[in-house]
């Protein structure tokens, strides 16, 4: 199933999390379902994975990568620098300072994309605004950075430029990260980042 094409089936698990997520009376939720599904529907919380590899290797220190899987599937593999908050875990105000604040530009991810869309969801309707999700989750990952397809000899030269920088970030990404078994992230916690101006949304296209 192509990326976009799970755009399709958002209303499913958005009527799921707008049934349930109202029953936590701790959080004020700021857009109305319709909103929601408007943004949703958009497509503008996508980073590619393209993105996402240039800017781990560029070391990019807006990027905070959150693994919304449970803690063995993280600590089983996961992408260099991520933190982990379980799905089930994202309304906890113990991880509030992380997702509510203008400082990081946090990318959910998961396997495919249901949890982290998810993810998206919940924080979207709380009024966050700083939280987008891994196209195509770790499934896509593996496809277009770790293997990507070779071009076809008629392809333009931009798909094979895009398989170079591809198989370079592959290679810069790989090694350890590249095996199931073995966690990039580092052990420390990372530093709670506090919300200190108005935030400004992402500019609709590029992924």
């Amino acid at each position: 199933m192509k990326p976009r094409i799970l755009l399709a089936i958002f209303a499913v698990p958005l009527a799921l999390i707008i049934a349930a997520v109202p029953e936590n009376t701790t959080h004020t939720f700021k857009l109305t379902p319709s909103q929601l599904l408007e943004e949703a529907n958009s497509g503008v919380q996508y980073y590619s994975p393209d993105e996402i590899a240039d800017m781990i290797i560029k070391e990019d220190p807006s990027l905070q990568l959150i693994d919304v899987r449970n803690a063995d599937e993280f600590e089983k593999f996961n992408l260099p620098g991520a933190m982990n908050i379980p799905l089930a875990d994202i309304l906890s105000e113990d991880w509030q300072a992380y997702l509510d604040q203008d400082v990081k530009i946090n990318i959910f991810y998961s396997n495919g994309t249901l949890k982290s869309d998810n993810a998206w969801m919940i924080t979207r309707q709380l009024g966050y605004e700083n939280n987008y999700v891994l196209l195509g989750g770790l499934n896509y990952w593996v496809e277009t950075i770790m293997d990507p397809a070779v071009p076809g000899n008629t392809s333009p030269n931009e798909e094979f430029a895009k398989y170079d920088f591809r198989k370079g970030a592959g290679m810069a990404l790989g090694g350890a990260a590249a095996s199931v078994g073995q966690s990039t992230s580092s052990s420390k916690p990372p530093v709670p980042i506090i919300r200190s101006k108005p935030k400004k949304k992402r500019v609709q296209g590029g992924c």
